[in-house]
């Protein structure tokens, strides 16, 4: 692997930059696996990928290090949500959060670059149940993937939205914290994937770093004041890190926040030349990880007013009493949501966020909201894939336990065989975990598993 030699040039006087080492650690040829367990699933942990000899992410209490990568599309338990597969120094993320704002608050947050949802998934699992979670791709062709990601998860406190970060100026000073993982010139992910090295240049550095300005700039007037910014990138370069971290300080009017990092993580902890701003750096040669940067900020005090309810309600179809009978007989606890009809498919969403889903609905191209339930024929839920892999459905609704074989020929979408005499709706689990629904008639099973996210290794 032969590295940029304009790269490692840029990096001689960068602090914690050690060429030889570095230069060793990306020819060695050694691929770190890593993935970060979902709190919010509860499985059994026979003949699964984990168990008590797994090397813990040392930033991450729900982040692992695997001795090798297996095939993912072959465990279940992967598309149950039960883990994401995460690089292990953006994991670093969850200790910024932590550091720096209260988590056990209410708090609105902007993951602003959320595909393929990595991020998203990790700050789900920090927010409380009473917070929202805007999970945002720019890219229309990466916000399927992304939908797909929070779907497996299961959380209901999360709107997934394609909009550009300039459409979020019409919620000023409505988030409590933003998070940008700025697209970058990717020097960070060499070792991972050596296309990258082809495509690196100091052009495509510079046009990154204007870039990377123009992100922050338009989505900074959306930031509370008082409100955090965490910014990101797996770039080495001090173009898109700490000349960044100076210009956001300079130019964004907010304060550079310091975090504490222990001293055994190997995590070099820089400052930015003309406003000594903190940031953090990951060396694939210090940590057991890839390149990253990252580096936390506070909003000032300016004289924008408080975000204020400006928008009428969304034109969303309310449910009949009627129907939310029907769908309260899946629910653990229904009380605690308000359900919307979109094109007749039921959406149920936490009760406390209806008046942010009216706002944002008002404001931004939604592209998923809360947990789609179904849909009601003749007084009956056909229920949705989506509520199968939610953490809301009663535990009482009919479930069937398989092995990993008939598991692998559910999620192939093929027929599968079950023993089990209940007739009608019931889910198909895998280590205690819902895969999806299947329908047992009197003759065979129909598989619900959707067509578009069948697997097609054998």
């Amino acid at each position: 692997m032969l590295l940029p030699v304009a790269l490692l040039n840029s990096l001689q006087n960068v602090l914690g930059f050690d060429q030889e080492a570095f230069e060793k650690v990306h020819q060695s040829g050694e691929q770190i696996t890593s993935i970060r367990r979902n709190p919010n699933k509860i499985f059994n942990n026979q003949y699964s990928i984990f168990n008590d000899q797994l090397e813990q992410v040392p930033w991450n209490p729900n982040g692992y290090y695997l001795p090798e990568r297996p095939s993912f599309t072959l465990d279940p338990l992967f598309h149950a949500g039960a883990y994401y597969v995460q690089e292990a120094s953006s994991m670093f993320l969850e200790e910024a959060l932590k550091q720096t704002v209260d988590l056990s608050q209410p708090i609105k947050v902007l993951d602003l670059c959320a595909a393929p949802g990595g991020k998203s998934t990790l700050l789900q699992s920090l927010i409380s149940d009473k917070s929202l979670l805007v999970s945002n791709e720019v890219i229309k062709t990466r916000v399927n993937i992304l939908s797909e990601n929070i779907t497996k998860w299961g959380a209901t406190n999360v709107i997934v939205t394609n909009n550009d970060p300039k459409d979020f100026q019409r919620l000023r000073n409505y988030f409590d914290v933003i998070v940008v993982d700025a697209p970058c010139s990717g020097s960070g992910l060499f070792r991972k994937d050596t296309e990258a090295i082809n495509e690196w240049s100091e052009q495509n550095v510079e046009l990154c770093g204007q870039r990377q300005q123009r992100i922050l700039a338009d989505i900074i007037p959306s930031l509370k004041d008082g409100g955090t910014l965490i910014y990101s990138t797996c770039s080495y370069s001090e173009t898109e890190d700490e000349e960044i971290a100076d210009w956001v300080v300079e130019e964004l009017e907010v304060g550079s926040l310091k975090l504490e990092v222990d001293g055994n993580w190997g995590i070099v902890e820089t400052q930015s030349k003309k406003n000594n701003a903190f940031g953090y750096r990951f060396y694939p040669n210090k940590v057991k990880g890839e390149g990253f940067f990252i580096a936390a900020f506070t909003k000032k005090k300016t004289l924008d007013e408080a975000f204020q309810e400006k928008f009428k309600k969304g034109k969303s179809e309310r449910l009949t009493a009627k129907e939310i009978e029907v769908v309260k007989t899946y629910l653990k606890n229904p009380s605690d949501f308000f359900f919307i009809k979109q094109k007749d498919e039921v959406i149920a969403l936490p009760s406390h966020l209806e008046q942010d889903l009216a706002t944002i609905q008002s404001s931004l191209y939604i592209k998923k909201a809360g947990i789609k339930l179904g849909t009601i024929i003749r007084d009956e839920l056909i229920p949705d894939h989506e509520l199968a892999l939610g953490t809301i459905v009663k535990e009482k609704v009919p479930s069937v336990e398989v092995d990993k074989e008939t598991a692998l020929q559910y999620l192939r979408k093929q027929e599968i065989k079950i023993d089990f005499d209940k007739r009608g709706w019931s889910l198909l689990t895998y280590n205690q975990l819902p895969l999806g629904w299947v329908k047992v008639l009197h003759n065979r099973v129909n598989n619900y598993y959707p067509a578009n996210w069948r697997i097609l290794n054998k």
